[in-house]
């Protein structure tokens, strides 16, 4: 299998070309090629197949091998990929993804993209569309018990569902402990990426976050949005402003409008390519 690896402020992936490459059982080649010590090393698969609605269609697994609805680390890499390997000419393209289709700016320099910009839509407030179990209009700093302890939470969607925490001294925090309990509570059915922000000032966050199906990663493109969008919410920054989400992979930067949109920028970065042989009892042959 032929694959290319890349990046978003540290949150890698497995790329494969689905215009040239067929994957059987990506489930299965997710949790193989995941693997840091067995396999190639990622966060998860993304698949970069052909759409009849948009100029591709981005198909992404979590490490655990489990279909994600959106990536916006992942996206931009997809729209990075699309030019710089001539799919397409364009700099504004669209993406077809499992929550619908996003436009993308793209910033190229000798040819290759080194900056993107997504229109990650509206961000959703209330509860059954996230979805979690809960009533009302939205979720926003609510009590929320975990494991023993409360937490103030706002949870939203930015396609794919979050948990935002506000809080002190993050680098502190043992999130492999605490992570699976907020991903798995019972409150969320899809289970949840969770993100503890501290904040610096109205335009300057500092983020970690728990994936559902991977666990701490080094940077979450929704988790940002999604941040972004709480810090507003809470009267922490303000709309139509841009905010810096600084996370352990670098710095993404987010604006949501007064429109209930959201746009995250940052870059995208191609790191090798190759080919990968997939042992017959993973790809089912």
């Amino acid at each position: 299998m032929k694959f290319t690896k890349m990046h978003g402020t540290g949150n890698d992936y497995v790329y494969v070309d689905l215009f040239e490459e067929t994957v059987n059982n990506p489930e299965n080649v997710t949790r193989f090629i995941s693997d840091r010590h067995f396999g190639i090393g990622a966060d998860g698969l993304i698949l970069i197949a052909p759409s009849e609605t948009a100029d591709c269609r981005m198909i992404m697994y979590n490490a655990d091998g489990l279909e994600g609805e959106m990536c916006g680390n992942g996206i931009r890499c997809v729209a990075k990929y699309m030019y710089d390997h001539g799919r397409v000419n364009r700099t504004n393209i669209s993406i077809d993804t499992k929550s619908g289709i996003k436009y993308l700016d793209l910033e190229a320099d000798s040819g290759k993209v080194r900056q993107v910009t997504v229109d990650m839509g509206e961000v959703r407030l209330i509860p059954k569309e996230i979805p979690i179990l809960a009533e009302g209009e939205s979720f926003i700093a609510q009590p929320l018990e975990v494991e023993g302890t409360t937490y103030t939470v706002t949870c939203l969607s930015v396609g794919n569902p979050h948990c935002v925490i506000f809080t002190e001294r993050i680098d502190e925090i043992d999130l492999d402990t605490i992570g699976p309990g907020f991903e798995h509570h019972p409150m969320f059915p899809n289970r949840i990426n969770a993100e503890f922000v501290e904040v610096t000032d109205r335009h300057n966050l500092n983020m970690r976050v728990w994936e559902r199906g991977t666990g701490e990663t080094a940077s979450c493109g929704t988790g940002t949005c999604a941040a972004a969008a709480a810090a507003v919410l809470n009267g922490f920054c303000g709309r139509n402003e841009e905010i810096a989400v600084h996370i352990p992979g670098g710095v993404l930067y987010d604006t949501y409008f007064d429109s209930g949109k959201i746009t995250m920028k940052g870059p995208a970065v191609e790191v090798y390519q190759g080919s990968i042989e997939i042992p017959g009892h993973i790809y089912g042959k």
